[in-house]
């Protein structure tokens, strides 16, 4: 038994060499169109899933109310009708290709802070929490509705 477990060990060690590391890839850039790139007008659509999102977000966090308040007030582009994105939404943009945070495109969302973003859609069986995507590891949590998060409209 004792030695199989070197064995192994070494048959996991050389699985974990010839795994592909990430890089700091992009999205293709057929799947993002910019609008207004790097300004408060900035949009942009993905064509996969037919969104259009904020391009640049405040450099304020918002209680999960005031971010939803936040994006049902906003114009960007031109245009009224943002919402907070739902937590399914908000994981369509993050990018695990990327070997550092934040994982999302750095062409068409630049300057996105390596955060935490309020989604919103409510954590099951629950009146005070809600899912958040930390842009910073990609893995869905939850939080409470008083916590201060980023916050990136989607319509």
């Amino acid at each position: 038994m004792n030695a199989f477990i070197p064995r192994l060990l070494g048959v996991i060690a050389g699985i974990a060499v010839t795994l592909p590391t990430p890089t700091n890839a992009s999205a293709p850039l057929e799947r993002y169109v910019v609008t207004a790139s790097g300004t408060v007008d900035g949009t942009v659509y993905d064509t996969k899933t037919k969104l259009t999102w904020q391009q640049t977000v405040p450099s304020t966090t918002y209680y999960w109310a005031d971010a939803r308040a936040y994006c049902a007030g906003v114009s960007v582009g031109g245009t009224a009708g943002w919402r907070l994105p739902t937590m399914k939404e908000l994981m369509t943009i993050v990018d695990f290709s990327r070997a550092t945070a934040p994982l999302i495109d750095p062409i068409a969302f630049p300057g996105t802070p390596s955060g935490v973003y309020w989604s919103r859609s409510l954590w099951p069986g629950s009146s005070s929490l809600a899912w958040y995507v930390p842009f910073n590891s990609g893995y869905t949590a939850s939080a409470d509705f008083f916590n201060k998060e980023y916050v990136r409209c989607v319509r």
